[in-house]
């Protein structure tokens, strides 16, 4: 098929080039023209393992174009994909003004036949709004369908290309078919094409990332009441785990959620909630509950130097909010290191991809490591913020050497506490208790 995708933003990237993998031709469109000349250079905007190889591919064999351009690529699109940004406004809720800037500016353009897709993140009800000002500017029918996306930072290439399923909200039935048949290639194993009203497909986007942010605001919170009761979240992960209505996934604890997805989805669905009279308290609470974990591995650092950080030098291991990505949006990392500073500490970091974002906020006020043991160099302590795989399994008699104080706060539970006591450290995890040094 002829795609158009509207947006080259982590989804519109994503999504534009697995389409142009599998066959179709497609053009991708961007106001921001540097953008689009680095992308035709193979420069791409954002880190995800296994896209840059796919762009610069598809691109060389032409069924992957750029452009700034929309009267280039929509008059003969078959389908036109919405994939633009609806950051968090000032009250919590989506800012469209995006997405309605491109509903206007995709009106004289369209073909009759064409599909548009709105694969934005957007409040429920929109989609019908979508249709209805396309409807009043064309003064015909159009073809609309919610196509939400479910997409991982770190695995996106693997979520698009093998999905738990494919989600798309439409008001004809022709276009659900059109839609499967595009995706079909994706669907071998028979995972589930699920068509639905417009609404629905909104609603399933939301609730499935408030879903899973409930989850891990739930286990940090059972873990913060592990440490004052002498209990191990992780041996009480295990024993609710294994009980098939709970399960394991998004249930490690850690210092708090972050990135683009969950922090703007609770909060824009917490708006629509209130919009329409209702009271989102699970939500609210699961906002809280994040916003308070951000601060734990601070206060745990704060508590073991007595209050006293001024002069001390912090290692920090991860800036991203997760790993496989270069994602520092609403990342825990962050709130430690303004914490740090202002109580007059020195910060060393590393991050393998991060380091570049962090640098653009905070400049020369940090020291920025190639390596994660060059920020031990005379370090009072280290702080684990993201569980990146280099991270697990580091040599603890080189960092011992390294530390001015054998002192770990781990934000992500990495290593076994009976391990670390052995080998001389304090450790201190999320749910663990602290591990004093021996003698």
């Amino acid at each position: 098929m002829r795609l158009t995708m509207i947006g080259t933003g982590y989804v519109g990237l994503v999504t534009g080039t697995c389409f142009a993998e599998s066959g179709n031709d497609v053009t991708c469109v961007d106001v921001n023209a540097a953008k689009i000349e680095g992308l035709k250079r193979g420069q791409l905007p954002i880190y995800e393992p296994g896209l840059s190889e796919l762009v610069v591919r598809n691109h060389q064999a032409g069924r992957l174009k750029f452009t700034t351009q929309l009267n280039e690529a929509v008059p003969n699109s078959q389908v036109v994909f919405i994939a633009v940004g609806t950051p968090q406004g000032d009250d919590g809720s989506a800012d469209l003004s995006a997405l309605w800037a491109v509903t206007d500016a995709l009106a004289p353009l369209l073909n009759p036949k064409s599909i548009v897709v709105v694969k934005s993140t957007v409040p429920v009800g929109t989609n019908r709004r979508v249709y209805e000002r396309l409807r009043e500017l064309t003064g015909r029918e159009i073809r609309i369908c919610s196509n939400p996306e479910f997409l991982k930072e770190g695995c996106a290439i693997d979520d698009f290309t093998k999905p738990d399923r494919v989600v798309v909200g439409v008001l004809a039935e022709d276009v659900g078919e059109q839609m499967h048949e595009l995706y079909r290639p994706f669907l071998r194993t028979e995972n589930p094409f699920l068509a639905m009203g417009l609404e629905s497909a909104e609603m399933t986007k939301y609730v499935a990332n408030c879903m899973l942010a409930t989850k891990i605001s739930f286990i940090n919170e059972m873990a913060n009441l592990c440490e004052p009761v002498g209990a191990d979240i992780n041996e009480v992960r295990r024993g609710i785990g294994f009980d098939q209505r709970i399960g394991f996934q998004f249930l490690f604890p850690g210092v708090g959620y972050g990135g683009s997805c969950f922090p703007k989805d609770v909060r824009a669905l917490m708006a629509v909630a209130e919009n329409h009279g209702r009271k989102p308290e699970i939500l609210r609470a699961v906002d809280e509950v994040n916003d308070r974990q951000k601060h734990v591995l601070f206060e745990k650092v704060k508590t073991y130097f007595k209050g006293d950080l001024k002069g001390k030098t912090f290692a920090i291991w991860g800036l991203a909010f997760k790993p496989r990505t270069d994602d520092i949006r609403e990342a825990p990392s962050l709130v430690l290191i303004d914490h740090l500073l202002e109580s007059g500490a020195s910060i060393r970091v590393h991050d393998p991809v991060a380091m570049e974002n962090v640098k653009a906020q905070h400049g020369d006020k940090l020291t920025y490591c190639d390596h994660h043991y060059d920020t031990l160099d005379g370090a009072d302590a280290v702080c684990i913020v993201t569980e990146w795989q280099q991270f697990r399994t580091p040599d603890f008699d080189y960092m011992s050497h390294k530390l001015k104080q054998k002192v770990i706060f781990d934000g992500r539970n990495l290593y076994e506490p009976a391990a670390m006591k052995e080998r001389g450290f304090f450790y201190s995890g999320i749910g663990i208790g602290e591990v004093p040094t021996e003698g």
